[in-house]
């Protein structure tokens, strides 16, 4: 199988894969140039319909008005801060519905008496909306319409026309109103923003005056339950002798103050009990030694020591001069035993002191004690009713709190009442508009031709996507894998027009053909592209023959009526025309559409040439013009065993003896799909050529064909496209150049 693609190597493009197809910039660009008409008239189609839209539209125009959420206003009564309030991007939102809600429209269009207005009220409808309403109408009707169904119409018209939005994050909003007439337009945006305002303001004073008069009446309310919770209170108190100082509950002063003169009671027992211990602990020691005086700190008791030692020393000194038996030194020690004496005794009444003194502080002690007691007794007998008594106050704070809270806020209810504040203002007010707002002839314009380009691109694209034809030699090679060897334009009778009839004859004088004019097209138009085409063929034949026998060659196709067999007599002329020995037989045992164009009166031919090959000669008739031997095939009926025929020993031997004979032996075969003759004769052809009908062979048709016989497969040394449409392939081949025609010549 002759296959190009292993002979040379094209550099790759970049291609994209779209659902399994390959979508290249070359392929991209065959698809517009094969469909630019029918881009072209869908563009032309949606330009028009723009165009019928322009013209038959009712001009509309819009005015525009503004409206800012300003919190500032509200502040004027505010004396807690001055910090500016932010608005909640939700409440501005809101406001773009309470603008568009049905009430406020409708008082819009009873002030304004919109309902007796025939833009909207529906008896000057338009051209477009009166014909839908007629097809409407005929399917029924409601009968008149009411003065509610009406005015329900009119509120619906005139929110149609109606637009309000946020502009991006900013506190304003924008309501533009559409209508035929601009000082119409301008007037009922205008309305519509007063009414706005005017019925924010009326909604918040109702507001306030309903607050107002529940506050009154709350504050009532609470104002008696305050007056009975104190006065709860106050009676509890007086039932549970409950009195209250500056520093709280008498009973709770009483105890506090008990407990504090205890713990200093019990300071001054401990101090008495420790100055008597002390003195009972020293009384049984030497009095004059300095540690017991010097620890009483008695003034008499320090004069008495002092008055000792002085004597102790005397004693000393006479003991040692005179002796201790020395009536002078027996003096001293008496009386400084004395002075001794004295110190004990006034030891002895400093302790009988200090006990009198701790009898007296334990006495009160445990006086106070007995006082703590009752009144920690009496504290307990009153602690339920205390905790009743926080209940009660607790309960009259919070209904004084809350009737005070609530007599501020009625206040400040009553002050705004009387000075309302709209939180909206209207900073643009709306103009009467001096252009249409609609139909925008321009992008009218370009949205039609940019959405006719786009519809027409898919239109294209789908066409060529869902198309299962060939029209290029791209796609032949891309489906079945073989060289597509050319695309033969459509012949018929506008190309036949010029040329004149000419006649040839065969060996014995008859005439091989006199009405076959498109089996010798070639001959009659040299110059033409089909002629080119049928050469180039003959080339690719040439060239295989230098590197393998290629004498008989099968001409071949899916199905009947591609035009196999125009292209065999064409060729079989062409390659006899340039001095070959060719000889072009009609192996269609079926139709036998060969024999009946070049020689319609043959009575004998290859039938009788396979009983007697030798015979050949007698049945075979020769054009006088281009040498060209035809073997015609002539049968009374059609035959069942055609393929048997084709593939029998007969017709090898046939063909043996004629390749002898000649240099190019050309065979009508009957199409692939419909009977088995050129699957039969596969191993007897040298090469097939396959015809494809250009824009007619499905490549379904064309795959299973191919792929039925492994025979034909092999030897198929390429593929050329008949029948394409001249004026399609001009557009198709733009890439060539203007001057690729240049060389052809179809009329000569």
């Amino acid at each position: 199988m002759y296959q190009p693609r292993e002979q040379f190597q094209l550099h790759e493009r970049s291609a994209l894969e779209l659902a399994g197809t390959t979508l290249s910039v070359e392929r991209v660009l065959g698809i517009l140039r094969r469909q630019w008409p029918l881009i072209t008239a869908i563009i032309g189609g949606a330009l028009a319909l723009a165009l019928v839209y322009l013209l038959t539209a009712t001009p509309m125009y819009t005015a525009n008005t503004r409206i800012l959420m300003d919190t500032r206003q509200t502040q004027v009564l505010d004396k807690d801060t001055g910090v500016s309030a932010l608005i909640d991007p939700g409440f501005v939102d809101s406001q773009v519905e309470i603008i568009t809600s049905d009430d406020l429209i409708r008082s819009v269009v009873r002030r304004m008496k919109l309902t007796e207005d025939p833009e909207f009220n529906g008896s000057d409808p338009g051209l477009l909306p009166a014909i839908i309403g007629k097809v409407i109408g005929l399917f029924g009707s409601d009968g008149p319409a009411s003065k509610e169904r009406i005015e329900r119409g009119t509120v619906a018209a005139v929110e149609n026309n109606l637009k309000v939005e946020r502009l991006l994050t900013t506190y304003v909003l924008s309501a533009s109103f559409r209508s035929r007439d601009p000082d119409k337009a301008a007037q009922i945006a205008n309305e519509i923003a007063d009414a706005y305002i005017v019925g924010a303001l009326d909604a918040k004073y109702q507001s306030t005056k309903r607050a107002s008069e529940w506050l009154q009446q709350r504050s009532a309310e609470l104002r008696e339950q305050a007056t009975a919770s104190d006065r709860a209170v106050q009676t509890f108190k007086s039932q549970n002798n409950i009195v209250g100082t500056s520093r709280g509950l008498m009973n709770e002063q009483q105890l506090t103050d008990v407990n504090t003169q205890l713990i200093q009671a019990r300071a001054a027992t401990s101090e008495a009990k420790a100055r008597l211990d002390r003195i009972d602990a020293i009384s049984d020691k030497d009095l004059a030694q300095p540690t017991v005086t010097d620890a009483l700190n008695n003034p008499v008791i320090t004069r008495l020591r002092a008055q000792y030692l002085d004597l102790s020393a005397q004693y000393s000194d006479w003991s040692a001069r005179y002796g201790k038996t020395h009536q002078a030194s027996v003096n001293l020690a008496n009386r400084m035993e004395e002075l001794r004496k004295s110190i004990a005794d006034e030891v002895k009444r400093i302790g009988d002191a200090y006990r009198s003194d701790y009898e007296i502080a334990k006495s009160r002690e445990t006086s106070l004690e007995e006082n703590l007691k009752n009144l920690v007794s009496q504290a307990g007998s009153t602690g339920q009713a205390q905790v009743k008594l926080r209940d009660l106050e607790s309960a009259a704070d919070t209904y004084r709190n809350l009737y005070n809270s609530f007599l501020e806020k009625q206040q400040q209810a009553m002050q705004n009442q009387s000075f309302p504040i709209s939180e909206s203002r209207i900073i643009s007010t709306a103009v009467k508009p001096d252009r249409k707002s609609s139909p925008k002839t321009v992008l009218s314009l370009i949205g039609a031709l940019f959405g006719g380009l786009c519809f027409g691109l898919g239109a294209a694209f789908a066409r060529e996507m869902l198309s299962d034809v060939l029209r290029s030699p791209t796609e032949v090679e891309d489906e079945i894998g073989v060289k597509c060897l050319g695309v033969l334009p459509a012949i018929g009778s506008k190309q036949m027009g010029a040329s004149r009839s000419r006649g040839s004859r065969s060996t014995d004088g008859a005439p091989v053909e006199r009405s076959g004019q498109l089996s010798r097209y070639v001959i009659d138009h040299p110059f033409s592209r089909y002629a080119e085409t049928m050469r180039n063929i003959k080339v690719s034949i040439d060239l295989a023959r230098l590197s393998r026998e290629v004498k008989v060659i099968g001409i071949v196709s899916s199905l009947p009526k591609e035009g196999k067999t125009t292209v065999s007599a064409n060729f079989a002329h062409l390659t006899a025309f340039t001095g070959k020995r060719v000889l072009l037989i009609d192996g269609d045992l079926h139709t036998r559409s060969l024999t009946r164009e070049l020689d319609p009166t043959a009575k004998t031919g290859l039938l009788e040439s396979l009983k007697d090959p030798q015979s050949v000669g007698h049945h075979i008739r020769r054009s006088a013009e281009t040498g060209l031997d035809f073997l015609p095939s002539f049968v009374v009926s059609r035959m069942v065993n055609s393929a048997d025929i084709m593939a029998s020993k007969a017709m090898a031997d046939l063909l043996a003896l004629l390749r002898n004979e000649y240099d190019y032996i050309v065979i009508d075969l009957a199409p692939v799909m419909p009977v088995t003759d050129a699957k039969a004769i596969s191993h007897l052809m040298d090469a097939y050529v396959y015809v494809i009908e250009w824009g007619r062979t499905t490549r379904t048709a064309l795959q299973e064909s191919m792929s039925s016989s492994e025979g034909i497969q092999k030897k198929v040394l390429g593929a050329v496209l008949n029948g394409a449409d001249p004026k399609m392939l001009k557009r198709i081949e733009g890439y060539k150049g203007s001057h690729y025609n240049a060389y052809y010549v179809e009329g000569a």
